[in-house]
Protein backbone atom coordinates (compact mmCIF):
# COMPACT_ATOMS: atom_id res chain seq x y z
CA UNK A 1 0.00 0.00 0.00
CA UNK A 2 1.71 3.39 -1.04
CA UNK A 3 1.61 6.30 2.04
CA UNK A 4 -1.13 8.35 0.26
CA UNK A 5 -3.33 5.56 0.60
CA UNK A 6 -1.99 4.37 4.01
CA UNK A 7 -3.10 7.93 5.21
CA UNK A 8 -6.26 7.94 4.09
CA UNK A 9 -7.03 4.72 6.01
CA UNK A 10 -6.35 5.91 9.03
CA UNK A 11 -7.43 9.02 8.62
CA UNK A 12 -10.63 7.76 9.32
CA UNK A 13 -9.58 7.30 12.64
CA UNK A 14 -6.99 9.82 13.07
CA UNK A 15 -7.78 13.21 11.12
CA UNK A 16 -4.35 14.60 11.75
CA UNK A 17 -2.40 11.99 8.78
CA UNK A 18 0.61 13.54 6.94
CA UNK A 19 2.84 12.21 4.28
CA UNK A 20 6.16 13.92 3.37
CA UNK A 21 9.41 12.23 2.02
CA UNK A 22 7.25 8.93 0.82
CA UNK A 23 6.29 8.06 4.90
CA UNK A 24 2.97 8.70 6.87
CA UNK A 25 2.76 9.99 9.67
CA UNK A 26 -0.05 10.52 12.65
CA UNK A 27 -0.49 12.92 15.34
CA UNK A 28 -2.36 11.61 18.41
CA UNK A 29 -3.36 13.12 21.86
CA UNK A 30 -1.68 11.32 24.95
CA UNK A 31 -5.31 9.85 26.04
CA UNK A 32 -6.03 8.16 22.72
CA UNK A 33 -2.23 6.79 22.37
CA UNK A 34 -2.95 3.33 23.13
CA UNK A 35 -6.62 3.34 21.59
CA UNK A 36 -5.24 4.12 18.51
CA UNK A 37 -1.91 1.74 18.74
CA UNK A 38 -4.24 -0.99 19.32
CA UNK A 39 -7.18 -0.10 16.44
CA UNK A 40 -3.93 -0.09 13.76
CA UNK A 41 -2.69 -2.86 15.04
CA UNK A 42 -5.62 -4.98 15.00
CA UNK A 43 -7.52 -3.80 11.75
CA UNK A 44 -6.57 -6.32 9.10
CA UNK A 45 -6.15 -3.71 6.45
CA UNK A 46 -3.00 -2.29 8.28
CA UNK A 47 -1.88 -5.06 10.59
CA UNK A 48 0.47 -3.12 12.67
CA UNK A 49 2.27 -5.98 14.13
CA UNK A 50 5.78 -4.47 14.97
CA UNK A 51 6.77 -1.81 17.02
CA UNK A 52 10.29 -0.69 15.78
CA UNK A 53 11.34 2.33 17.39
CA UNK A 54 10.02 4.21 20.18
CA UNK A 55 11.99 7.45 20.56
CA UNK A 56 11.33 11.14 21.36
CA UNK A 57 12.76 14.73 20.69
CA UNK A 58 13.44 17.91 22.58
CA UNK A 59 11.86 21.24 21.66
CA UNK A 60 12.31 23.90 24.86
CA UNK A 61 10.68 26.37 24.74
CA UNK A 62 7.70 24.89 22.76
CA UNK A 63 4.53 23.70 23.94
CA UNK A 64 4.74 20.87 24.01
CA UNK A 65 7.99 20.69 24.40
CA UNK A 66 8.63 16.56 23.98
CA UNK A 67 7.46 14.90 20.96
CA UNK A 68 7.09 10.82 21.66
CA UNK A 69 7.49 9.00 18.19
CA UNK A 70 6.57 5.07 17.52
CA UNK A 71 7.48 3.49 14.49
CA UNK A 72 5.05 0.49 13.21
CA UNK A 73 5.49 -1.74 10.66
CA UNK A 74 3.04 -4.44 9.13
CA UNK A 75 5.33 -7.58 8.29
CA UNK A 76 1.71 -8.88 6.17
CA UNK A 77 1.86 -6.20 4.09
CA UNK A 78 5.33 -4.56 4.72
CA UNK A 79 3.95 -1.17 5.52
CA UNK A 80 5.06 1.33 8.01
CA UNK A 81 3.52 4.24 9.97
CA UNK A 82 4.93 6.94 12.45
CA UNK A 83 2.56 7.74 15.38
CA UNK A 84 3.98 10.96 17.26
CA UNK A 85 2.32 11.95 20.62
CA UNK A 86 3.29 15.83 21.81
CA UNK A 87 3.54 15.81 25.90
CA UNK A 88 4.28 19.14 28.09
CA UNK A 89 7.56 19.33 29.80
CA UNK A 90 5.63 19.54 33.58
CA UNK A 91 3.97 16.34 32.90
CA UNK A 92 5.98 14.11 30.44
CA UNK A 93 4.20 11.38 31.11
CA UNK A 94 2.70 8.46 28.64
CA UNK A 95 1.06 5.13 29.38
CA UNK A 96 3.31 1.88 28.53
CA UNK A 97 2.52 0.29 25.45
CA UNK A 98 4.02 -2.94 26.34
CA UNK A 99 0.85 -4.52 26.81
CA UNK A 100 0.42 -4.24 22.82
CA UNK A 101 4.06 -4.35 21.61
CA UNK A 102 6.35 -6.46 23.95
CA UNK A 103 9.29 -4.72 21.95
CA UNK A 104 8.76 -1.42 23.25
CA UNK A 105 10.11 -2.52 26.67
CA UNK A 106 13.58 -1.58 26.01
CA UNK A 107 12.92 1.03 24.17
CA UNK A 108 10.55 2.92 26.53
CA UNK A 109 13.48 2.65 29.00
CA UNK A 110 16.22 4.03 26.72
CA UNK A 111 13.22 7.23 26.28
CA UNK A 112 12.96 7.57 29.98
CA UNK A 113 16.74 7.19 30.24
CA UNK A 114 17.97 9.75 28.22
CA UNK A 115 14.40 11.68 28.18
CA UNK A 116 13.13 11.88 31.30
CA UNK A 117 9.98 10.96 29.73
CA UNK A 118 7.38 8.62 32.44
CA UNK A 119 5.93 5.36 30.70
CA UNK A 120 3.06 4.57 33.25
CA UNK A 121 2.27 0.93 33.71
CA UNK A 122 5.84 -0.05 32.44
CA UNK A 123 7.21 -3.25 34.20
CA UNK A 124 10.65 -2.29 34.53
CA UNK A 125 10.75 1.37 34.17
CA UNK A 126 14.94 1.91 35.01
CA UNK A 127 17.74 3.01 33.81
CA UNK A 128 18.99 1.18 30.63
CA UNK A 129 22.29 2.55 29.36
CA UNK A 130 23.21 5.04 32.40
CA UNK A 131 24.60 4.48 35.99
CA UNK A 132 21.71 4.15 37.96
CA UNK A 133 23.20 7.13 39.81
CA UNK A 134 23.15 9.41 36.65
CA UNK A 135 21.40 12.95 37.35
CA UNK A 136 19.71 14.29 34.75
CA UNK A 137 18.88 13.14 31.36
CA UNK A 138 21.73 13.63 28.53
CA UNK A 139 19.10 14.24 25.41
CA UNK A 140 17.96 16.92 26.44
CA UNK A 141 18.95 20.20 25.06
CA UNK A 142 19.00 21.88 28.63
CA UNK A 143 22.24 19.64 29.28
CA UNK A 144 25.46 21.17 28.30
CA UNK A 145 26.22 21.68 24.52
CA UNK A 146 29.70 20.63 25.07
CA UNK A 147 28.60 17.12 27.05
CA UNK A 148 28.20 15.72 30.30
CA UNK A 149 30.18 15.41 33.49
CA UNK A 150 31.30 12.11 33.16
CA UNK A 151 30.92 10.77 36.93
CA UNK A 152 31.98 6.92 36.69
CA UNK A 153 33.30 5.36 39.54
CA UNK A 154 34.60 8.21 41.16
CA UNK A 155 36.19 9.73 38.55
CA UNK A 156 35.11 13.13 37.04
CA UNK A 157 36.00 14.45 33.72
CA UNK A 158 34.31 17.91 32.77
CA UNK A 159 32.65 18.79 29.64
CA UNK A 160 34.84 19.36 26.51
CA UNK A 161 33.92 23.19 26.56
CA UNK A 162 35.01 23.16 30.22
CA UNK A 163 37.97 21.48 29.71
CA UNK A 164 41.54 22.74 31.43
CA UNK A 165 45.02 21.47 29.57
Amino acid sequence: MRPEELAERVRARVPEVTVARGEATVVVDRARVLAVLAEVRRDDDLAFDFLSSVTATDWPGRAPRFWVSYELSSTRHRHRLRVKVGIDEDDARLPSVTSLFPTADWHERETFDLYGIVFDGHPNLSRILLPDDWEGHPLRKTEELGGVDTRYKGAFVPPVDRRTT
